[in-house]
């Protein structure tokens, strides 16, 4: 048994090293391989339906995957077309906002400068256009590994569940689950929540800035959807820098200002988190906006455009742990003080006990749905290999 333990915890040393060592080597390609890993556990039940369907494992991943492909590939692409193809309206609108704004405030007069903002702006711009063309391959190199990644992770989605299990001892499979079930609801709040979200924003915002009489309606209501992803600011941001320039532009429209600070600021700022926000909260995880935002922040600023995913994950796991430790802590004096519920010795309070007939029916407990399990998965393959 001595022996057994060692050799456990030798392996576990060397897991750790190795994983540290994988992650210096390849840490070019972490990110995309923590995007991949995210993505799948989303789409893991869209997955299972399918094979549910009658589909074979192979092609039902192989769907889910050239879908996920295709959409990461538009949003890439999109984004793309707007830091290269739209620099130079990009640059003009930005370049029309004079040096300085004067502001009256309880009969003062105050002096904004805006000049070296637009400087900075302007360069940054300039610094992204310039430099997008020679990482196009390195991108296309990995959007084809996070199109691989992800079959392989559809394919077998329950295998790292599995070796989790396996290493960490029994007692501790709850808090496994407990993590899981953060992570799930975390995943779904950002990629599900948000992009619906988003995707109704540029909607709504496509027909302001049509009937508004914007220019490029379609990249402005692109820029608004993208925007949908910041915590707290938001596309509230786009419609504030157009207000500016339709207040203090070349051509001055005081009006358009208006309806679009106003009627803009309420139908797409507040009318998608209203509308669409409340549908889907129930897959998602109760995270603070407050927390998300210092979670998205933090995790663009250290690791980069994935942070956005990471950061708010990272935190959502320490709220998990944070809430697990209370519940352990307060069970802990719980049973110091001798409260607690009174067990019968005959194991008549225990599971499958009768209740009373004077005590109400317990409720009904919501089940999961076997699709979103890969355990639950049939080998439609007959090749004899579990799910």
């Amino acid at each position: 048994m001595e022996f057994a333990r060692r050799r456990r915890n030798v392996l576990a040393v060397l897991l750790v090293v190795f994983s540290l060592l994988a992650a210096a080597v390849l840490w070019e390609v972490v990110g995309t391989v923590f995007f991949a890993i995210t993505v799948a556990y989303v789409l893991v039940p869209a997955r299972n339906r399918l094979v549910n369907r009658g589909l074979s494992r192979r092609v039902s991943s192989g769907l889910v995957t050239l879908g996920a492909f295709g959409v990461v590939s538009f949003v890439v692409a999109a984004m793309g077309y707007l830091l290269y193809q739209r620099r130079d309206s990009a640059l003009a609108l930005i370049e029309s906002l004079p040096d300085s704004l004067s502001v009256d405030v309880a009969g003062m007069t105050y002096a904004v400068e805006l000049s070296e903002i637009v400087a900075v702006v302007t360069a940054s711009i300039q610094g992204i256009a310039t430099g997008l063309a020679p990482v196009l391959p390195v991108l296309a190199l990995k959007l084809v590994l996070f199109a691989i990644l992800l079959f392989g992770l559809l394919l077998r989605p329950g295998a790292t569940g599995d070796g989790f299990r396996r290493v960490v001892p029994n007692e501790y499979h709850d808090i496994l689950v407990s993590l899981n079930e953060r992570i799930r609801q975390t995943l779904y709040g950002i990629y599900v929540l948000q992009a619906a979200t988003a995707f109704g924003t540029g909607l709504v915002a496509l027909v302001v800035f049509v009937v508004l009489g914007y220019e490029s309606v379609f990249t402005l209501a692109i820029i608004a959807g993208l925007l949908q992803f910041i915590p707290v600011l938001g596309p509230s941001v786009l419609v504030a820098i157009l207000a500016l320039v339709d207040l203090v532009g070349p051509t001055p429209d005081p009006t358009r200002a208006v309806l679009v600070l106003v009627g803009g600021g309420v139908l797409i700022g507040a009318v998608p988190d209203a509308v669409i926000r409340p549908r889907l909260a129930s897959w998602a995880a109760d995270l603070p906006t407050s927390l998300y935002f210092i979670g998205f922040v933090g995790g663009i600023l250290t690791v980069g455009a994935v942070g956005f995913i990471a950061g708010p994950l990272v935190v959502a796991l320490v709220i998990e742990v944070v809430e697990l430790l209370s519940a352990e802590q307060g069970a802990a004096s719980d049973g110091d003080d001798g409260v607690g519920p009174d067990v019968d010795p005959t194991g008549g309070g225990g599971a499958g006990a009768v209740p009373d007939s004077d005590d109400p029916p317990a409720p009904p407990t919501d089940t999961p749905d076997a699709t979103d399990s890969p355990e639950s998965v049939p080998d439609t393959d007959g090749d004899g290999t579990p799910q």
